[in-house]
């Protein structure tokens, strides 16, 4: 691999290795010359570090992919999608973390021609095979490993399509046309034959997936191209959830919306999540059992029950302090644009100041006095 160097602008990346029971750094990685100039976001990587047995993989936001020693942080291998690939800096920069497959990582690249998507030897770095053609950029969704039709698919949402590989050679099995503009952020949801898939600018989209061969068919798939006159789900960047057929997710605005799975069709929404009708308004949702964790901007952790019927909350605390400028007006004038991490019946979050880890245990009723 060539050595990557750039002009140094005084932006640092860092990979943090923290012991679970006390937060004590144990290791830190550091790139201490990053260039973020060109970037729309310049507030650090936007990928979660994937961890694969000894090795760990990080991917930072002009490109750069880390690849790590779990127990000391020692480099191994690096490769910039920019200088060793061809890739050109997307607007928001480079934010799906690479997916490993047996011995490959499969990494959303965006190399031009036939290289949306590049497969690396994870040992070595060394590229394996190279697919897919994208006429709208590869967007920034992270990819997905499905098993359906009797075969393992990598499925890759980018600005042309949505691809179906084999994740073994980069052999395209199916495509289905998405011409999505340059926000499709949320990643591809997978429940039994349904592949959802939904943008902030360009809307939702269902297939159906084939039971007996590697393939999928339109189900259906919204009509309006707008922020603000949106129909179905117009997510930004926070992931759906589907459960016993309906879909739940945060449209363009800040709504916390139910559609009904087959159809799309809407059947409530609330702003009781996010708190404010504003751009980019967003929620993270975890399901847990039939209750759902959402960590909403506000720096909020919220435990609610989400049906057909409608949102019912159970409890709110606030958790972190946002500290991210969101580019548009807010009423606490920054977000916390992050995705937990749940472990143990704990939860690590973090903000740009610092990593907290809180328990999710219940707390046992006090014993009745004699």
């Amino acid at each position: 691999m060539s050595d990557y160097e750039n002009t140094s602008t005084g932006e640092v990346e860092r990979v943090l290795c923290l012991d679970e029971q006390s937060g004590q750094v144990l290791w830190t990685f550091e790139n201490r010359d990053v260039k973020y100039r060109g970037l729309s976001y310049g507030y650090g990587p936007r990928a979660t570090p994937t961890v694969d047995g000894d090795l760990v993989f990080a991917l930072g936001a002009v490109g750069d992919l880390y690849c790590l020693d779990v127990t000391s942080g020692k480099l191994l291998w690096r490769v910039n999608y920019q200088s060793d690939l061809q890739a050109k800096l997307p607007t928001w920069g480079f934010a799906a973390a690479p997916v490993v497959y047996g011995k490959q990582l499969i990494c959303l690249v965006g190399a031009g021609s036939n290289a949306t998507v590049v497969a690396l030897d994870k040992v070595t770095g060394q590229e394996t095979w190279r697919s897919v053609s994208s006429k709208g950029g590869p967007g920034y969704s992270a990819p997905i490993l499905i098993h359906a039709g009797g075969v393992d698919q990598f499925i890759q949402w980018h600005g042309g399509a949505v691809s179906s590989l084999n994740p073994n050679t980069g052999q395209i099995y199916w495509e289905t046309p998405y011409e999505g503009r340059d926000m499709l952020a949320a990643t591809p949801v997978r429940q039994g034959n349904l592949l959802f898939l939904t943008a902030f600018f360009d809307g939702p989209m269902m297939l159906q997936l084939a039971a007996d061969k590697p393939d999928a068919r339109l189900l259906w798939r919204g009509n309006s191209h707008s922020e603000v006159k949106t129909d179905g789900l117009h997510a930004t960047m926070a992931t759906p959830v589907i459960k016993d057929g309906y879909v739940y997710g945060v449209c363009s605005y800040g709504q916390l919306r139910c559609l009904d799975a087959q159809t799309g069709v809407r059947v409530w929404e609330t702003q009781e999540v996010t708190r404010e009708n504003a751009r980019w308004a967003s929620a993270f949702i975890t399901r847990q059992g039939d209750r759902f964790f959402i960590n909403n901007d506000r720096g909020e952790l919220i435990i609610a029950e989400l049906s057909p019927r409608g949102y019912r909350e159970i409890d709110r605390t606030h958790l972190i302090e946002p500290t991210t400028p969101p580019g548009n007006k807010r009423e606490k004038n920054a977000v916390n644009w992050v995705l937990p991490a749940y472990a143990n019946r704990h939860m690590v979050i973090r903000n740009d100041r610092e990593i907290i880890r809180a328990s999710l245990e219940r707390t046992p009723a006090p014993a009745d006095k004699p």
